[in-house]
């Protein structure tokens, strides 16, 4: 059985270097840029909170267990990693929610003729 999440998934990074290096150096770039330490707006804390509320609603674990130690580094305390969790199912919620409405609106026939 493939096991799936592991530790040693990261190995496979090599494939992008070999194949793609140009794009995968591009995107480290770019991470760096986006979690720049100084010289954002917003805090480093908060925007690694923001990205722990994304990873739990993407649910991608290797981004989970990333940026929720890198929050904690910058700062954050266990009640703001909660409070990201929760703005992420209020979210998910919501989205199911209102996309729910599509099942009203594409079985509705009142304005058939």
């Amino acid at each position: 059985m493939t096991e799936y999440h592991s530790p040693e998934d990261r190995a496979y990074t090599k494939v992008y270097k070999r194949e793609t290096p140009d794009i995968l150096q591009a995107f480290g770039q770019f991470e760096q840029a986006v979690f720049a330490a100084e010289g954002r707006e917003i805090p480093l804390k908060y925007r690694e909170l923001i990205a722990v509320a994304v990873a739990v609603t993407t649910q991608c674990v290797y981004c989970i267990d990333g940026h929720s130690n890198l929050a904690v580094k910058a700062g954050a305390t266990e009640a703001e990693l909660a409070e990201a969790a929760w703005v992420a199912a209020a979210l998910r919620a919501g989205g199911a929610f209102a996309h729910g409405r599509l099942a009203f609106k594409l079985t509705d026939h009142s304005h058939e003729h």
